[in-house]
Formats: C-alpha cells, sequence, structure tokens
C-alpha cells in the first residue's frame, strides 16, 4: 500500500494541480496489478515523508494489529478516517451483503432476498467493535427528504452534488443534534453515520461549506418555500383555505453588532441581557410552513402581517387566523379589501360574559367551554366571547397571588405608621403606595385607598383600603377572551374550533425552539443569523412530513420522543482474525429494537440502514 501522487489539468479552467490516491498492488495469478483504493483529493496535506507511516498504519488497522509506535495525532486521525472508508465503502474490496428480513415473506421489505451463508472460522477473542456512528435519524432524515422532493428543488437551483449533500447534514443534523452550524459540522464528522448512507466523506469536508450552503438556501428562499409547500400539498391534498400567522423571537449569544436587525425587545425567553431577533411564519391548517422571515428584534407585530402575506397567492376568501398583537385595526381593514376573511383574538380590553346566552362546548382534554355570540349592528362582524374553566382556574389563582402581595404591602405600609424614625409625610405616603400599585401587576386599580392625614395635614396617621373591582376586568371575569372575525356564516362552534388551530401553530413555536434549535443564534452577520434560522424552518418541515405520516398509523410522539427511540440505533464495525491470518471486517447496523422497528415498519423505512458491508484484509 503506497501514496501516488499525480499532476493533472482542470479542463474548464486549465488550472493544474496535484491529486492524491492510496494504491495497493494485488496479484492476479502471476500478474501483478496497481488498483486504486481511495482517491485522497487535491488537499491532502501530509507531509510526503509521513506517506509511509500513514500506509503501514492503515494496514495495521485493517489487519486489527495494534501500531508498533504511537503515531502523532494527524496520522493516526487520517489513517482512523481512511481505513473506515476502505471498511465501509471500498468497491474493491468491499463486498455488500444483501439484507435479510427477518420477518420471513410478510411486510413491506418482503421482495428482499435472503443472502447465502457466508461462514468464516475466526478467533472469537479478537472480536473489537469500532467506530460506532448514529444512523436511525440519519436514514429517517433522508428518507424525509425524498417525499418532500428537496433533491430535485435544489438541482433546478443549480445545487450540485457536494451542495446538496451539505444540504442533507445541515437539515439532519439540525434534527438530530440541535445546534449551530458547528455544531452540526461536528456532528457529522465524528459521531454520524450519514455519510456512509450517502457516500460522501464529511470529514474531509470544512466547516465553510455550512455556512455558504446555508447562504445559498437563503438566496434561494423564496423559491424552495412555494417549490416544498407546493409538493407537500399535492402529496397530502391539503386545502389552501386557511392561513395561520404567529412571531416568535430567538436570541443571540453576544452583541451582534454587526446585524442590523438585531435588537432590543421582549423576550419570550426572559433574556432581557440579550439582543433579539422575530421569526415571522406562515402556515396552513396542517402545520406545513408556506412562508418565512425574519424581522428586527423589536419590531412591531402588528407591522408585519401585510409584508407577510402579500404575493402569497392564497385562495380568494382564505381565513387569517391571528393572535390579538398581529390584530390591529388597520390589519383587519387591509385584510378585508383584499378579500381575506379573519379570525383572531380582540384586542379590546374590557371583558363580557353572560352565561345565560352562552353554549357549550368541549375540548379534546374534556373541559368546558362557553361560547356567547354576539353581532354588531351592521351584520358585518362577529365577537365570540369565550369562557374557560381551566382558564378561570388559572386566572383567579393568579389573581389571588397579586392580591395576596398588594395587601401585604399596604398592610407592611400601614404599620411602618406607628415605629419611630419611617417616613410619615402624605407626600411620602403616596408615592409608596404609587410603587406598590406599579409592581401588582394590575391590582392597585382595583382598590380604594384612604390616606389620614395628623392635625397639620403634613403627616399620615393611618391607611384604609377596601377592595373594589373594576367591571370588565380579570377580577370580575376571570377566564373570558373575546375572539372577532368577519365570518359571520359560521356557528360559535365552527369558529372557537378554528380558532383553536393557532394553539397548534404555538406548538409549532415550542418544537423549533426546544427540538429543533432555533434558540439561541451565535452568527453575528444578518445574512448568517437569517439562514440559521431557514435551516431549522425546513428542518421543521421534514419532521412534520414524518409525524403527519406517523399519525396517520396511530403514531402521535412528539419529534424529541421520536428522536430518543431514534437515536439507539447505531453502525458498527465487528473485526476478527481469520484461522487463514486474514482480517475480516464486517459493519452493519445494529439490530432495530421494538418500538424502533414499529416506526420504520410504518414509514417502510429498510431497519438496516446501509445494509452489510464486508472487507478481507
Amino acid at each position: 500500500m503506497f501514496i501516488r501522487r499525480a499532476r493533472t489539468r482542470n479542463k474548464a479552467t486549465g488550472e493544474a494541480y496535484f491529486t492524491h490516491r492510496l494504491v495497493a498492488s494485488l496479484r492476479a495469478g502471476k500478474q501483478v496489478r496497481q488498483v486504486t483504493l481511495l482517491n485522497l483529493g487535491r488537499h491532502f496535506d501530509l507531509p510526503q515523508s509521513d506517506w509511509p507511516r500513514l500506509c503501514a498504519r492503515i494496514e495495521a488497522l485493517l489487519a486489527a494489529q495494534p501500531g508498533l509506535l504511537a503515531e502523532t495525532k494527524p496520522i493516526e486521525t487520517l489513517a482512523q478516517r481512511y481505513a473506515a472508508r476502505l471498511t465501509a465503502n471500498h468497491p474493491a474490496a468491499c463486498e455488500a451483503i444483501p439484507r435479510t428480513d427477518p420477518r420471513g415473506s410478510h411486510g413491506p421489505n418482503a421482495a428482499i432476498p435472503s443472502p447465502p451463508a457466508d461462514f468464516a472460522e475466526v478467533d472469537i477473542a479478537s472480536l473489537q467493535l469500532t467506530r460506532p456512528r448514529s444512523v436511525g435519524v440519519e436514514a429517517v432524515g433522508l428518507v424525509a427528504i425524498g417525499w418532500i422532493g428537496l433533491t430535485p428543488i435544489l438541482q433546478n437551483l443549480g445545487f450540485n452534488g457536494v451542495q446538496r449533500a451539505a444540504v442533507a447534514a445541515s437539515l439532519i443534523g439540525r434534527m438530530a443534534a440541535p445546534g449551530s452550524e458547528l455544531s452540526t459540522w461536528q456532528w457529522v464528522r465524528s459521531r454520524s453515520a450519514l455519510g456512509e448512507l450517502l457516500d460522501t466523506d464529511f470529514e474531509a469536508m470544512p466547516l465553510v461549506r455550512l455556512y455558504r450552503v446555508s447562504d445559498l438556501l437563503l438566496r434561494h428562499r423564496h423559491a424552495i418555500e412555494d417549490a416544498l409547500f407546493a409538493r407537500i400539498r399535492d402529496l397530502f391534498t391539503l386545502p389552501t383555505t386557511v392561513t395561520l400567522y404567529d412571531l416568535t423571537n430567538t436570541y443571540f449569544e453576544g452583541t451582534a453588532e454587526e446585524n442590523p436587525k438585531a435588537a432590543r425587545g421582549r423576550s419570550k425567553e426572559k433574556r432581557t441581557d440579550c439582543p433579539l431577533v422575530t421569526l415571522g411564519m406562515v402556515l396552513d391548517s396542517s402545520g406545513f410552513v408556506r412562508r418565512s422571515k425574519m424581522f428586527p428584534g423589536n419590531v412591531a407585530e402588528g407591522s408585519t402581517l401585510q409584508d407577510m402575506l402579500k404575493g402569497l397567492d392564497a385562495t380568494k376568501g382564505a381565513l387569517v387566523i391571528m393572535d390579538g398583537g398581529i390584530a390591529t385595526e388597520a390589519n383587519l381593514a387591509w385584510l378585508r379589501e383584499q378579500g381575506y376573511r379573519y379570525l383572531a383574538v380582540s384586542r379590546e380590553r374590557t371583558r363580557q360574559f353572560d352565561p345565560d346566552q352562552a353554549t357549550k362546548v368541549l375540548t379534546a382534554s374534556q373541559e368546558t367551554v362557553q361560547l356567547q355570540r354576539v353581532l354588531d349592528k351592521d351584520g358585518t362582524e362577529v365577537r365570540l366571547y369565550c369562557q374557560s374553566a381551566g382558564r378561570q382556574t388559572k386566572e383567579t389563582a393568579i389573581s389571588a397571588r397579586f392580591v395576596k402581595q398588594f395587601e401585604a404591602g399596604l398592610t407592611k405600609l400601614a404599620d411602618g405608621l406607628s415605629k419611630p424614625r419611617t417616613q410619615k409625610t402624605i407626600a411620602a405616603i403616596q408615592q409608596r403606595i404609587g410603587r406598590l400599585k406599579e409592581k401588582s401587576r394590575g391590582i392597585g386599580q382595583h382598590y380604594e385607598i384612604t390616606v389620614i392625614p395628623d392635625e397639620t395635614g403634613l403627616n399620615t396617621t393611618a391607611i384604609t383600603w377596601k377592595q373594589a373591582p373594576v367591571e370588565g376586568s380579570k377580577l370580575t371575569h376571570p377566564g373570558v377572551y373575546c375572539l372577532r372575525s368577519n365570518e359571520t356564516a359560521w356557528d360559535d362552534t365552527t369558529l372557537w374550533c378554528t380558532y383553536t388551530m393557532l394553539t397548534d401553530l404555538e406548538a409549532v413555536f415550542r418544537g423549533l425552539k426546544s427540538d429543533l434549535g432555533l434558540r439561541p443564534v451565535f452568527h453575528h452577520t444578518g445574512d448568517r443569523a437569517e439562514g440559521h434560522l431557514f435551516i431549522t424552518v425546513l428542518a421543521y418541515q421534514m419532521v412534520q412530513i414524518i409525524r403527519r405520516k406517523l399519525a396517520a398509523k396511530g403514531d402521535h410522539l412528539s419529534w424529541s420522543g421520536l428522536r430518543a427511540i431514534l437515536a439507539v440505533q447505531q453502525r458498527v464495525t465487528a473485526t476478527f482474525r481469520q484461522r487463514d491470518g486474514h482480517t475480516l471486517h464486517v459493519r452493519k447496523a445494529t439490530v432495530a429494537e421494538p418500538d424502533l422497528r414499529q416506526i420504520y415498519d410504518a414509514l417502510q423505512i429498510d431497519p438496516a440502514p446501509g445494509g452489510i458491508r464486508k472487507y478481507l484484509a
């Protein structure tokens, strides 16, 4: 085994460069021929003086022999990598063995032929298990890429084979080990078998390629989103008459001074110490993304709707569902002008509810919700006042906690009037009462507080208070919220059930943030940060299609639950010494456990991803 260096030329550009190959001399009868085992590429930068040691170390690894001398880290790293590639993928010395279907003649893989028996006499004590690499999420992720037709979409946009492999690594890495592009690069190089399934050497792929492919995806964002949604709509025969719109934000680790959209705002993670960016998404009723966009972290929610819906090609009369932060009067007027219907949480602060005029509906969790329908005077808009028993219990408990805190503060203030060296002037007492109201989360407005002065009119002798709840507030109408819509033909139950889709959208955002690594963002430039968010959205599309197919089979696990099951399966190399002195390497996936096998069967995926590869050294 030796390394050959040859001069070659790029036919397109005329550039001359050197390429490197790992070559072995093999005897065929009376002749000896040289066979290329691996193409090491033009960027093979190990000093030529170390090439013999590298070849010797590769041969030792293939023969399962310990090295006589400890090798340097560069040589050992390359030797391990090239030996693993020979074991897993080399076409001349590796023999692919067809998989046996353990279910016999039944199931989706019944047509796979059983391989002939292949016996070898080996030394059991020489068994070594090496190169464990995860394969479960990778196998399911690649199938999902096929379902959504991502490969032809990228081909049509000019992505070459290496770039498409990098896209697959970015998306599946986000599904399997959520994090930054650096995290994905480390995962695909050292912990994943994705390279084997794609026949790509990710260990040779530089980190910058993932960054550049992120830039490419962002450049073609609208084309990719439109093509993906068209494919998904055809795959599931989805109606496009319902559109959900909402926003969430994510924070930066660092100051992100180079990103003009990074701004301080209201962090949903309470990270007031970090700048934010906002992600807006338009989804259909099944939870698939139609459009996404990054906004500044301090954007006013109501100012984003028109920008997101323009050019969406929604069907005439499509229904837009949104929360109160987006449902400004200007946005509702614009929706009416554009021919949209809308269903939104009302921004009005005054609550009202008449149980005598209400109907009842049961939620999926068997909770009772009462609905009171009120049509406006001109009959163009309906308001639906909803009273939720669960929400009432929650709001009552929260109000009771703040009432207790507020009254405790008043009591402490009143008790201090009898103690020496405390502020007793009316001005000071009123100032402290004002601070208590400011911290009371609105509870202070429900109290009548009297400050009793002394004879001079300067100091306070006593403080009294009584509760006087403001009508139409959370204290008098706990658990009540209002929906408004210009869809006046629907009944109460249909309006309310349609609104609950917005709750499902909130679950989408939770999945993006917790399961797919939307938070935090480590990039400091605007395009790289937006690319990070877009990759997360694309990974979510793949997760959604997997979960939808499993739901059709009765499996409703979350992605975190599915990922935990898929992550158990590994591809490993078993190495034995044979009696005849040769070394046998067999690389295959571990047997799918029952829960994992159930997922594979539901999705009609081979339970032994990558098949079996045999190498005889």
